[in-house]
């Protein structure tokens, strides 16, 4: 049994069993991929993977266990090599995060600069996506961090550290009623069509929540991921703009009135993760420090020294988190 037939029949689930994709991804070849596959087969006695002809087609149940195992094993080799990479080049590495475009676009620029700065010579990869896709790149090891505020319950596998709060702004054109208005209520904003993040993405949930709270049902005619998508449809007047109140900037959105909503919508909290079990290097510690001052490194060991995050949610429970 060698780590590269475990690594082949991981990716091999990865890439939905298709052999080509993970062939190409692998910088290697179809039949080689093919081959390893079916000696590790032969030498455990059982089937991995169910065929149909040349195709694989499922996964049978003792391959999953196989697989899930396998992803272990590789995530622990991973960790030598940091442990490793932390004695012989403790400024030296890869960093990969996977996280929204509204974190990369507002929350992350000003940390990624002075952590570069700090480390130049470590390698830092951006990985937009949806919530479900952050925790599957961190869960199946191609990021190491995850920085999310939705559908947390996908990270249960994962110590997930708060950060910080945030809240909403409407968002209107300057000639649009609300512009003036004081003491905007839930049912001025059930009376305009909304323009805002898809569901799942960057709090939508709480919006929805919000709504349903009040018996109200919102009118919701045009969604994005991104915000500053968002904030083009307000322009062209498609509807009124409900976003992070991070993503307006002060300069290239003068043009637009933005009136905060925290008294419609409940705080939504960003956390930061990481899978149980991962070997944090020094440099891991002080990106996380420097997103969130608060996670210290005795702080974060302490965190992972719980067992749920149910625990951990209580840990932070006295800690006062910044605003954004």
């Amino acid at each position: 049994m060698k780590l590269q037939q475990l690594r082949y029949i991981v990716e091999v689930v990865n890439h939905n069993l298709n052999v080509s994709s993970t062939a190409e991804s692998l910088y290697t070849s179809q039949p080689g991929i093919s081959k390893q596959v079916r000696l590790l087969e032969d030498e455990l006695g059982i089937q991995i993977f169910e065929r149909s002809g040349k195709h694989l087609t499922k996964v049978t149940p003792a391959g999953e266990e196989i697989v899930r195992i396998s992803r272990d094993i590789l995530s622990r080799v991973e960790s030598i090599k940091a442990v490793a990479g932390e004695h012989t080049h403790p400024e030296m590495g890869t960093l990969n995060i996977a996280t929204t475009h509204t974190q990369a676009r507002y929350a992350l620029p000003s940390v990624i600069q002075g952590f570069t700065a700090r480390y130049p010579k470590v390698s830092l990869h951006m990985h937009q996506g949806t919530p479900s896709q952050i925790a599957d790149a961190v869960g199946k090891g191609r990021s190491d961090f995850a920085i999310a505020t939705e559908a947390l319950h996908l990270y249960q596998d994962m110590i997930m550290l708060p950060c910080y709060h945030w809240n909403r702004s409407i968002v209107v054109r300057s000639d649009h009623p609300l512009a003036t208005k004081t003491n905007i209520t839930i049912h001025d904003l059930a009376a305009y069509s909304l323009v805002t993040y898809v569901f799942g993405f960057t709090g939508r949930s709480e919006l929805d929540s919000a709504f349903n709270r009040s018996g109200l049902t919102p009118k919701i005619v045009f969604t994005a991921t991104d915000a500053d998508v968002i904030k083009t449809y307000v322009r062209l007047g498609v509807g009124v703009g409900v976003i992070a109140s991070m993503a307006m900037d002060p300069e290239t959105d003068k043009d637009l009135v933005a009136i905060d909503a925290s008294h419609i919508f409940e705080a939504s909290t960003t956390k930061i993760g990481f899978k149980k079990g991962t070997f944090l290097r020094t440099y891991m510690y002080d990106f996380m420090e420097r997103f969130a001052p608060h996670l210290t490194r005795n702080v974060v060991d302490q965190a992972i020294a719980l067992k749920t995050n149910g625990e951990i949610e209580a840990m932070f429970a006295s800690f006062d988190l910044p605003v954004r």
